[in-house]
């Protein structure tokens, strides 16, 4: 099962701290994948979540594709990452699911599906997998517990 950090969080959530490369790179080197939310404005990108927080270049951002799921906070970001075959990206709001442009089914909190597509995003939010024991049915977890994730058969 993937396991992906939300915004590089690990060990809950660090507002402080989320979506900063340095955060994203440590997450990174325990070898989690991780969330980001990407923004393009006036030719540059950004990382934030509700605002452009962290400048980043291209290069950081192809440095980091092959473990990044990109979360396009605006239409530019996802056109930018739509002309590129190499970054696996999706944008939404409140949708139950998406698509991701790898073809993966990234599924809001409480909405997954049972597939080995769906990846499951902050089960920790609902009911059903509170104590974060995942079934190793899905393709992947995103969570901000991500080192607490236990994946069972």
């Amino acid at each position: 099962m993937k396991l992906i950090s939300h915004r590089g969080n690990i060990s809950g959530p660090n507002i402080d701290r989320e979506n900063s490369p340095e955060y994203l790179n440590e997450a990174l080197e325990l070898g989690y994948d991780v969330e980001i939310d990407l923004w393009l404005m006036e030719g540059s990108l950004f990382l934030g979540h509700d605002m452009l927080e962290y400048e980043i270049s291209e290069r950081y951002l192809n440095s980091i594709r092959d473990h990044a799921w990109i979360h396009c906070k605006n239409l530019l970001a996802l056109d930018f990452c739509r002309r590129s075959d190499y970054y696996n990206c999706f944008s939404h709001n409140e949708d139950d699911a998406v698509l991701t442009s790898k073809g993966f089914i990234w599924a809001y909190p409480g909405k997954e599906i049972k597939s080995d597509k769906c990846i499951v995003v902050l089960p920790e939010r609902g009911e059903q997998y509170k104590d974060l024991r995942m079934p190793n049915s899905f393709y992947g977890v995103c969570s901000d517990y991500i080192e607490q994730v236990n994946v069972v058969k």
